[in-house]
């Protein structure tokens, strides 16, 4: 195991720390809410993506018609 990796032992510790600090009852609470911020965190990610998409093509339109006009007048 090199530094930074966890191991089955680890993950073992730490979730008997969080059930013992939040309690049993809590941590499907929990594990419910994080689920949540990680489906609105990739949410956000793709309505950024498609965001991003849709200017790079309005950008790329600009160009194309600043080099047609260019062409013509030439």
């Amino acid at each position: 195991m090199g530094i930074g990796s966890i191991g089955f032992q680890e993950l073992i510790i730490i979730f008997l720390i969080v059930a013992f600090l939040f309690g049993a009852k809590r941590i499907p609470e929990i594990a419910r809410g994080f689920g949540q911020a990680i489906k609105e965190f990739k949410k956000a990610i793709r309505s950024s993506e498609d965001s991003d998409k849709v200017e790079y093509k309005e950008e790329e339109q600009q160009r194309q018609k600043k080099d047609e006009e260019s062409n013509r007048k030439v």
